[in-house]
């Protein structure tokens, strides 16, 4: 039989945020029969296949810019703006290639978390589209110096949209208000318990054990990490998945585990089970690492993250929702956690926790079209 519901949905490829959430979404559309999904993404395909596995259609392709990351911590904001630039020149004719491809396929509606180009190609081939995210990449943009005229016409393809489902921690929707409809937060939830996880891992149970703390700077590494420093901090065990930067290396030993993704996964866990059992995350803000963290009631230890400008509004939102606390960038990187990771397990909780459940709230939206 064929799909009753055909859909096509573009991720961007700026870190793993939009991906994680994007998945928990596909997830949610693949428990109603009849319908089928191809991903659009430069994001790593393995990052579907883990848990995605041969139930969607994958296609790499470079569907926005993004921004140009140095490390973790640091954005180039001049090779940001010159990128950009070098791919709106390209989007018409991208979007008119999607756009064919969306009517050689059927397709039935278009998803996007939140590549500009979607909204555009899909307006072109005539079916309804749905934009999803916390920012807007114009908002971004329109910060930037010399970035105005870029962000108006991001902006322009955006309106191309049918419904804009926006998350919690957002910014950037101003221009959209008409179609715009706020949704919970989307997020990875673990099944596991936290000692199940640790045991798993060969590391002592919550009770009477020492508190893990789990790094979590994503795939471009941090330049300079004092990884022997942080080995030292006797009182916690420290774990992460990271590659380290390019220059460094990740120095495994008694005080951190460095835990390879396919030996996590070989364990049979997933990464939102090492948020669960860890009782602090120490990252850079990222709505990813934030959602996760507040739907398994994990800390977060957090740094500043370079010229983006969605840092100062997460900020400002996080304490709402978790406990968190700011440690310098020198601090980090030289392994001086213990006086903050002192006050951040000190503090009460929140006074309440948020649905995380957008991930069905936006599936139901998409399928509605």
């Amino acid at each position: 039989m064929s799909p009753s519901y055909r859909i096509v949905f573009y991720v961007s490829g700026h870190g793993f945020g939009h991906t994680s959430r994007s998945i928990e979404v596909i997830h949610a559309l693949l428990n109603v029969p009849g319908t089928h999904v191809v991903v659009k993404t430069s994001a790593p395909r393995r990052l579907f296949a883990r848990t995605l596995g041969g139930r969607i259609d994958f296609e790499a392709l470079q569907c926005d810019a993004g921004m140009v990351q140095v490390d973790s911590l640091n954005v180039d904001t001049e090779q940001s703006l010159q990128q950009a630039l070098d791919f709106q020149r390209r989007l018409p004719h991208l979007a008119a290639r999607e756009a064919e491809f969306l009517r050689a396929q059927g397709a039935s509606v278009v998803a996007g978390d939140i590549p500009p180009v979607a909204f555009v190609a899909a307006s072109e081939a005539g079916i309804p589209s749905v934009a999803i995210g916390n920012f807007t990449w114009d908002w971004i943009y329109e910060s930037v110096p010399a970035g105005d005229a870029l962000a108006r016409d991001i902006r322009s393809a955006y309106q191309r949209a049918s419904a804009a489902l926006r998350l919690p921690m957002s910014a950037g929707f101003e221009g959209l208000t008409p179609i715009v409809r706020d949704i919970p937060f989307i997020a990875r939830h673990s099944h596991r318990e936290p000692d199940e996880v640790r045991r798993i891992l060969g590391v002592p149970s919550r009770t009477g054990g020492k508190p893990l703390v789990l790094v979590s700077f994503g795939g471009y590494g941090v330049s300079g990490f004092d990884s022997a420093a942080v080995a030292r901090l006797s009182d916690y065990i420290i774990a992460t998945t990271d590659s380290p930067a390019q220059e460094h290396t990740i120095q495994p030993s008694d005080g951190l585990i460095h835990i390879s993704e396919q030996r996590l996964y070989d364990s049979g866990l997933r990464y939102e089970d090492l948020v669960r059992a860890a009782d602090v995350v120490v990252t850079k803000p990222g709505y990813g690492i934030i959602s996760e963290s507040i739907a398994n009631d994990t800390a977060i230890l957090y740094t500043s993250r370079g010229q983006f400008r969605e840092y100062g509004m997460l900020v400002n939102e996080m304490p709402k929702y978790l406990r968190v606390q700011y440690i310098e960038q020198e601090d980090l990187l030289s392994g001086r956690w213990k006086p903050a990771l002192e006050r951040l397990l000190s503090q009460p909780p929140p006074p309440g926790r948020p649905s995380t459940g957008g991930a069905d709230v936006a599936a139901t939206t998409i399928l509605s079209y």
